[in-house]
């Protein structure tokens, strides 16, 4: 692809991706219907993907942004769940769904039926996340949902290779695809744990937060391509590195953790549009290699692969919720209180994503000089698909949760732990100053440090003001209207360094100093919440 219509892509993607954030459309469907449109614009060009670059150039950083925003203590504390989901629920998705779709579909062969089980069974909960989260659904939900996206990939992945050389003819069998899986799993993990105490030795011992950030932006390409070397799996690789260093991110220097926060939300943006776009662009491309399938069949199949879809993790996830509690006298006292409203989330929080849409696009244009069999056919029910859970699934879980009335997160309990930990560490902190202060190096003049003391007792009574009364002028807490007055004031003092900067006064390398100076006290004012 030239570099003017790649530019153009990625500026339009974002850009229609920033305008759905003003409506009540989701961005993916909003961003899918541009694509679509720009298609029938003289001039635009055709998009088209190399197969063999797509999973190696948009899973490592999607995974990546994913896993080390996530909890490796909640993963490990939801393991058996996320287990059925991410590996079982995928493996008899792929099973059952493909199987489904050579009984309806006519002239599908059975391998090009399983290849399209395997691209279609991972659900990308990402979407499913934000709303549980925003809804206040129980932290466990939540918990299971994030856990399933990150490992389901990569059983996804290894089921559509098995499947891709069952229909290359290489031969491959039941037992052969199961010693694959094996292989592939033990491997990826394998290749990362090996690759995450060095990288996490390396970017701690890197003094400079550039230097830090660029190989953090290397970091998941370099796991995926060692586990995919030696025929491991590059998904688990990715996976276990990045929820290792996640969960030692706070020995990482401050510098680092805001400017890699902001690069990997910017990544994870642009490439999520991008693919979203894509699938706008290829659809008439798609639809005109549709061949012997009429549009109106086509169209029907979609249906019955959607519901199929939905219907089979239903099937999968009640009996998965219950049985094992029916067989574990000591798995129901761990986790009590279980009830229907709960599975009937998970299952319907199966949206299909950016993971499917990865993988079809990766399945190859020919097999041994030949067209691969139904290859349009696949891209076009993965696209259906896709669309169809978003549209359906997405636009009404929220509705759903509502109406089910599911215990939310005890916001207080959780503030109140909050203050108590930040009181406690206050403490720590007012300990520790004092024993420096003490010590005549460490000298400072009185209204020095009496503005530690102050920083540190603001620290201390922020959570604690969010518990408190609210203004009843404003509506405010306390905690708010300090945030509020302090950004007044920040505001104002970047006026008056730019109007000397302006005048002449001060040059705008200092300008820039400055600026820095008051932006990163206006960052530790505010709570910033991920978004």
């Amino acid at each position: 692809m030239d570099a003017l219509p790649l530019l153009v892509l990625i500026a339009g993607s974002a850009v229609v991706a920033g305008a759905a954030r003003r409506t009540p459309v989701p961005a993916p469907l909003l961003l899918v219907a541009a694509g679509l449109a720009a298609t029938y614009v003289p001039g635009v060009p055709d998009y088209t993907l190399r197969p063999d670059i797509v999973l190696p150039l948009l899973l490592p950083p999607l995974l990546y942004t994913a896993a080390v925003d996530s909890s490796y203590l909640d993963l490990r504390a939801n393991i058996r769940p996320v287990a059925f989901l991410s590996v079982g629920y995928v493996l008899f998705a792929t099973v059952v769904v493909g199987y489904f779709a050579y009984l309806v579909v006519p002239g599908l062969t059975l391998t090009s039926a399983l290849v399209l089980g395997a691209v279609i069974a991972p659900p990308d909960a990402v979407a499913a996340t934000a709303i549980a989260r925003r809804l206040g659904l129980p932290p466990r939900i939540t918990a299971i949902l994030q856990g399933e996206s990150l490992v389901n990939d990569a059983t996804a992945i290894t089921a559509f290779k098995v499947a891709l050389a069952a229909a290359a003819g290489e031969g491959a069998s039941w037992a052969g695809g199961i010693a694959e899986f094996a292989v592939a799993a033990v491997g990826g993990v394998g290749v990362g744990l090996l690759l995450m105490v060095p990288l996490h030795w390396l970017r701690t011992h890197l003094k400079e937060a550039l230097l830090q950030n660029t190989l953090s932006l290397l970091i998941p390409f370099v796991a995926y391509a060692a586990a995919e070397y030696v025929h491991a799996s590059g998904v688990l690789a990715v996976v276990v590195v990045a929820l290792y260093l996640g969960h030692r991110s706070w020995q990482v220097d401050f510098a680092t953790r805001i400017q890699e926060h902001a690069v990997w939300r910017m990544v994870s943006f642009i490439l999520e549009s991008v693919v979203f776009a894509l699938i706008g662009l290829q659809l008439p491309y798609v639809l005109r290699g549709l061949g012997p399938y009429g549009g109106g069949e086509a169209v029907w199949y979609a249906f019955a692969v959607f519901v199929a879809v939905v219907v089979v993790r239903f099937v999968w996830v009640f009996p998965a919720t219950y049985l094992p509690r029916f067989l574990s006298r000591r798995i129901r006292e761990r986790e009590p209180g279980v009830t229907w409203a709960s599975p009937v989330v998970v299952g319907w929080a199966g949206m299909r994503g950016v993971v499917s849409l990865a993988i079809a696009f990766s399945i190859p244009l020919t097999v041994h000089g030949d067209p691969f069999p139904a290859r349009n056919l696949v891209l076009f029910l993965t696209f259906t698909t896709v669309i169809a859970t978003l549209v359906v699934q997405g636009l009404t879980l929220a509705p759903l949760i509502r109406l089910l009335k599911m215990p939310k997160r005890d916001t207080y309990a959780e503030t109140l732990a909050e203050a108590q930990a930040q009181s406690e560490a206050s403490a720590a902190a007012e300990a520790r100053l004092e024993e420096l202060l003490a010590d005549p190096r460490n000298a400072l003049p009185q209204p020095l440090a009496d503005r530690l003391r102050t920083v540190l007792e603001r620290r201390r009574n922020a959570v604690w003001e969010r518990l408190g009364a609210v203004n009843e002028e404003t509506g405010e807490s306390a905690d708010a209207t300090y945030r509020r007055l302090a950004g007044e004031m920040i505001a104002a003092e970047r006026t008056v360094f730019v109007e000397l900067r302006d005048r002449r006064r001060i040059d705008d390398e200092m300008l820039r100093t400055l600026m820095r100076r008051l932006d990163l006290e206006e960052a530790a004012a505010y709570r910033t919440e991920s978004g």
